[in-house]
């Protein structure tokens, strides 16, 4: 009895790693997702900001706003992450890769595949007409810049499947610190390639509907039937062999 309810433990926690993190259904998209990114120039005014002893000089460009869906991410201290630490670059705390406008409501991120790498987005199906009804103008890398701890906390707390109201400033930003570095930002929805993501200094974040998290639940409560009927089968009293 007990290895067959560690097995569908097994079975139930492999199904739910499958499933999670699971983008939600098109029906649940807020309404505030049809908007388009909304960006206006401001008077330049750099700034600096100290984080982890380097010191930053700010450039915003536009003060922005997006709402979006988060369909993949990448937190910068991520253990297979190297380049933000050679690079000194403690703002960039995370990026979060949003669709928007139709590519949300109609349902087109659905049979999309998405994933994130140290500095991009990367998206890609198999079907034509998948690729047909997604619009690659209505998709975007954001990375997401800040020196408040309990901003960067929150930030990197978004999961997979959010449904996300940002504002901040796009922005470009460098330091002195050991080599130096110098990061610039996309001022449009229209380019791709190197260069083509938004780079965020973020004033407000706010998740306007959370992601699914039935699997979520699932996978933790088949890691709790594992680790209980291990346990049991441990303290069991075992026949001797003769």
């Amino acid at each position: 009895m007990l290895k067959t309810l560690f097995a569908l433990c097994a079975l139930l926690l492999v199904l739910a790693l499958y499933k999670n993190p699971a983008l939600p259904e098109t029906k649940v998209i807020a309404e505030q997702l049809s908007q388009e990114p909304s960006q206006v120039a401001v008077p330049p005014a750099p700034f600096k900001v100290d984080k982890n002893g380097v010191n930053y000089t700010i450039e915003p460009l536009f003060r922005y706003e997006i709402y979006g869906l988060v369909v993949s991410k990448y937190n910068t201290d991520s253990w297979w992450g190297w380049a933000h630490k050679a690079w000194n670059d403690h703002l960039n705390v995370t990026d979060l890769c949003v669709v928007w406008g139709a590519n949300a409501l109609s349902g087109a991120y659905r049979d999309i595949s998405f994933s994130s790498g140290q500095w991009t987005c990367n998206f890609e199906t198999s079907s034509d007409a998948a690729w047909q009804a997604f619009d690659v103008n209505k998709i975007s890398n954001n990375h997401l810049l800040t020196d408040d701890p309990q901003l960067a906390k929150k930030l990197k707390s978004i999961r997979i499947g959010d449904q996300i109201h940002l504002t901040g400033q796009l922005a470009n930003y460098r330091h002195s610190f050991g080599n130096g570095f110098n990061r610039g930002t996309s001022t449009v929805r229209t380019d791709t390639g190197n260069g083509a993501c938004e780079t965020i200094f973020v004033s407000e974040l706010n998740v306007l509907r959370s992601a699914p998290s039935m699997w979520r639940y699932l996978m933790w409560l088949a890691v709790l039937g594992m680790l209980a009927t291990a346990a049991i089968g441990f303290m069991r009293p075992h026949r001797a062999s003769s």
